[in-house]
């Protein structure tokens, strides 16, 4: 009703007291969490102190922080997995076995869809080893004697000795070399190995406990609106199985074009068993780019290792097509996917890539983009939640 100067007398809700109910509509997106304001005095001395000593932590526990990183990421990216399946009413101790085995089992058959193409054209290598010799003998007799008559006196063959029986002669003479190395490459090995069966049981710990450590983050992060799309660790979970799909999309598209390319190559003559293997060596290849930097390299090796015993000239073309997929790859293809699906711009994800080799070698370029995606998760979220207090100016400008 109006009071006397006509105004419209208004509840403390906002609604005037002559409007008819209110009709039922759609409900209203949750409140958002009140802020924590930041103090000046820990934006002074805490948070500096604090970025400083978790720096100096993380200098001196150096592999220890990576071992427990990468299990972290593992378990994040196998998380959802593990969940889909406990979801069947499976417990989750066993969701989790089932996943790395189901995991594992990937793997072996990735393993043996390559290892057919590879055992038949080594056979075949095989079989043609005593032309292959004489034919090599021959050759690098025919480019001494021409370098000899050009007057560049060079010896590849012994006298009464082929050229093979030279070269063997060589290798031979390096022997304690090659055996210290390959004493130091097993020692690397071994101490890999045992990182790696840490990092297992460390992410195997990590997805069984899943639960009780998302409920530790949430005590310790600003709390968030009762809203799961304002939930801590649901958004890096999400970040993370971002980057998951990024991931997979990149391997399918990288497998799929080396797929068609060595099928155009068998088609074309250049590469007969192109036209035979071009999926086992797709997949492959789409697997192996789970690993950045060498993972391009891995994945060509086997149609490399095949053209070689088919032909040389053979394989120098094959290798120039991988050559030209791994510029397109990165300089294209993954800034481009890994930009859109983190959101992030395709600059910071080559700047991530290159960050993380450099500190921490192949495995800090693996761990690189999803650390980046979390952390861009991270700072959206709390500068949604904290408020850090001004530093009002006194009329003198001074603090």
């Amino acid at each position: 009703m109006a009071d006397a100067r006509g105004c419209v007398q208004v509840s403390p809700t906002g609604e005037s007291a002559s409007d008819p109910a209110p009709v039922a509509g759609p409900t209203p997106p949750p409140a958002s969490a009140p802020r924590t304001v930041v103090p000046r005095w820990i934006q002074l001395v805490l948070l500096p102190l604090g970025l400083l000593a978790a720096w100096a932590l993380a200098k001196a526990a150096g592999k220890v922080v990576l071992i427990f990183v990468v299990a972290a990421v593992i378990a994040l990216i196998l998380n959802p997995v593990v969940a889909f399946v406990q979801r069947r009413r499976v417990p989750r101790g066993l969701a989790v076995l089932l996943v790395y085995l189901a995991f594992f089992l990937t793997v072996v058959g990735i393993g043996f869809l390559v290892a057919n193409p590879l055992a038949n054209q080594a056979r075949v290598f095989t079989n043609n080893l005593p032309h292959l010799t004489n034919e090599a003998n021959r050759t690098l007799a025919n480019f001494q004697l021409e370098l000899n008559e050009a007057g560049i006196h060079v010896k590849f063959i012994k006298q009464g000795k082929t050229a093979l029986q030279t070269f063997q002669d060589k290798i031979e003479g390096s022997a304690g070399t090659i055996t210290s190395f390959s004493a130091g490459v097993l020692t690397e090995a071994a101490g890999a190995i045992f990182d790696l069966v840490l990092v297992f049981v460390l992410s195997v710990y990590m997805l069984v406990y899943g639960q009780r450590i998302g409920a530790i983050v949430r005590r310790v992060m600003p709390a968030g609106a009762e809203d799961p799309h304002d939930d801590y660790p649901r958004l890096v979970q999400r970040a993370v199985s971002r980057y998951v799909g990024g991931q997979l999309l990149f391997s399918v598209v990288m497998g799929t074009t080396a797929g068609v390319a060595l099928y155009l190559f068998g088609v074309l003559g250049i590469f007969p068993a192109g036209r035979t293997y071009a999926v086992a060596f797709g997949a492959f290849l789409g697997f192996m780019e789970l690993i950045p930097y060498i993972g391009p390299f891995l994945g060509a090796l086997p149609p490399v290792l095949v053209a070689l015993f088919t032909d040389p000239i053979t394989a120098v073309w094959v290798a120039l097509l991988f050559l030209g997929l791994q510029q397109l790859e990165g300089h294209v293809v993954a800034p481009q996917i890994f930009g859109h699906t983190l959101r992030l711009n395709p600059l910071l994800v080559i700047f991530a890539l290159l960050l993380g080799e450099h500190v921490y070698g192949l495995v800090g370029a693996l761990v690189a983009l999803p650390l980046v995606a979390i952390l861009r998760e991270t700072i959206v979220y709390l500068s949604g939640h904290l408020e850090l207090e001004p530093w009002e100016r006194s009329r003198g400008g001074l603090l």
